[in-house]
């Protein structure tokens, strides 16, 4: 009887502990798959939000220019950009455009409101025959006499400025020489449009030291002895008025 009920018992101990050790078993199985389930879906989203935004680089990259692309290769130190005349600022020699008309032929077709459309016209009609450089030459005098304040602050009310007043009486001749402004080539008209467009974009004024006047290299006018004379470029004289501005 007694042994009976020993070995009863042992079997009985036997059933609990591996019942146990079977739950055990499988609620640390399942433990572990629950978690390796997790970690998964887990690296699930990190894959995805990595591939999303890998995608989202790609397609910035291939909207940026090669200028650009190659401005973000390049681990050298960005040219440090200095304070000028006017409260503009004044670029490093590598910033600066190449004055030739290869550099304009690359450069799409230039648009603009109307001031875009008064100072291409000003250029066509008073620095067509010049060279590139004398071209952004002539925009940086109607440009500097817009932020002076004895002449009007629009690019149109500069080139406009005196017309009406009778013949060779305004500031740009064309204007007010009796003849109709018509624009016969087409090529020299988009050529300095696109020295417009630039210069209206913000290209540093670094060719006539802050000239708010210039003439031709023909004419000796009187008026030109009142002024400091800061660049000769082409058949243009540049000059500034020393009372107007003090010059850095």
């Amino acid at each position: 009887m007694k042994r009976n009920f020993k070995v009863s018992l042992m079997r009985y101990s036997l059933v609990i502990i591996t019942v146990f050790l079977g739950v055990s078993v499988f609620s640390g199985g399942a433990f572990s798959e629950v978690r390796l389930s997790s970690s998964n879906g887990l690296s699930r989203e990190v894959n995805s939000q990595i591939v999303t935004m890998l995608g989202q680089e790609t397609s910035v990259l291939r909207r940026a220019s090669s200028t650009r692309l190659s401005e973000l290769s390049n681990p050298g130190p960005k040219p440090v950009k200095r304070r000028w005349f006017f409260g503009r600022r004044r670029a490093a020699p590598v910033d600066n455009f190449k004055y030739t008309s290869a550099s304009l032929a690359l450069l799409p077709t230039a648009r603009g409101g109307a001031q875009y459309q008064c100072l291409a016209e000003a250029l066509y009609f008073e620095a067509r025959g010049e060279s590139i450089k004398g071209q952004f030459a002539v925009a940086e005098v109607i440009l500097n006499r817009v932020d002076a304040r004895s002449f009007p602050n629009s690019v149109c009310g500069v080139v406009r400025q005196g017309t009406g007043r009778g013949k060779y009486t305004c500031q740009f001749t064309y204007n007010c020489d009796g003849k109709a402004e018509i624009l016969s080539d087409r090529r020299a008209f988009r050529e300095v449009g696109k020295v417009a467009r630039i210069m209206l974009d913000g290209e540093p004024r670094v060719l006539t030291s802050g000239a708010t006047y210039y003439h031709s290299t023909a004419v000796n006018p009187s008026w030109a002895k009142k002024f400091i004379r800061t660049a000769e470029i082409g058949v243009h004289k540049f000059y500034r008025d020393g009372r107007l501005v003090r010059y850095n």
